[in-house]
């Protein structure tokens, strides 16, 4: 596989971008929107302006990264010569099967054609396609150039050789991948999200507040950063999004998202996207103070 396509310049999008190209790969970076083309060629720039900083790679290593990065507005123009195409689009059920059934009608036959989808089935994205064989997840994390898993999900009919390739190409990204089956929320968001649903719970139900809660899970389990703190890095409204889906596919009430997350939501609180979540990023993302609406 040498040329790769990815659909969407998003944070998803332009952090897979970036990790391809790094590792030698000739990527188009497909949008509908040239402004956000612009910006994604902006990010990853910037991002491996901090790795040329941090000693990780070579102010030429930078450059030659940069030129294998070819902008499209067009689908069909820059999926044609793909040999692998990752969707990185919204989290949106109807938009991701609109997207594969024109993947399917424009790029050559031999592509595999993957998303970055955290929780949508991959079956029921292949179901709209003609290569059932060739639909595979590559659920990577955010932020992609620096987090080593890949969580690579089969569909129903995914090919042993398709998820071969996948989890070869992967490794030769530096990342390591998992492969797991097609059920709702795969393996890390149907255990990630339940414990921020639970997080939110706490709060909601008077427990404990915002720091106590994340300090809790920082310093007594090792995470990295607490429950809260991490919902509002990957948005409020994508955590929501995969609740629905666990709660829909499971049809078990303890996947039921908070009304607290819900009402965030609906209010436009975020996190960090929108500024606001359950921490306030108006003066940016670190040392962010807990929002007002949780001080007592």
């Amino acid at each position: 596989m040498n040329q790769i396509a990815v659909i969407g310049s998003g944070t998803m999008g332009n952090g897979i971008a970036h990790t391809f190209a790094q590792f030698g790969y000739k990527v188009n970076l497909i949008d509908i929107n040239q402004a956000a083309l612009d910006k994604a060629l902006e990010t990853i720039n910037k991002n491996l302006g901090r790795q040329v900083t941090k000693g990780t790679l070579s102010a030429e290593e930078k450059d030659n990264t940069l030129t294998r990065i070819t902008t499209y507005s067009d689908l069909r123009a820059g999926v044609e010569h793909a040999d692998l195409v990752v969707e990185a689009a919204t989290e949106n059920l109807e938009l991701k099967l609109k997207i594969f059934r024109d993947l399917d009608a424009a790029a050559p036959v031999h592509a595999i054609l993957a998303s970055n989808t955290s929780s949508i089935s991959i079956t029921h994205i292949a179901s709209v396609t003609t290569r059932g064989a060739q639909v595979i997840g590559m659920h990577f994390m955010n932020p992609v150039p620096v987090m080593k898993l890949v969580e690579v999900i089969r569909g129903y009919g995914t090919s042993d050789e398709t998820t071969a390739k996948v989890m070869e190409l992967s490794t030769k990204l530096g990342k390591t991948p998992v492969e797991v089956n097609d059920y709702p929320g795969f393996v890390a968001n149907r255990i990630l999200m339940p414990m921020i649903n639970e997080a939110v719970y706490t709060i909601f139900e008077g427990v404990a507040g915002v720091h106590e809660i994340d300090t809790v899970m920082k310093l007594g389990m090792a995470h990295p950063m607490g429950p809260l703190q991490l919902a509002d890095f990957i948005g409020l409204d994508v955590c929501l999004a995969i609740l629905h889906v666990l709660h829909d596919g499971f049809g078990n009430p303890k996947y039921a998202p908070c009304p607290l997350l819900v009402n965030m939501v609906r209010a436009g609180k975020l996190g960090v996207k929108t500024g606001e979540g359950f921490y306030n990023y108006a003066a940016g993302t670190k040392d962010a103070p807990v929002s007002s609406k949780f001080l007592n």
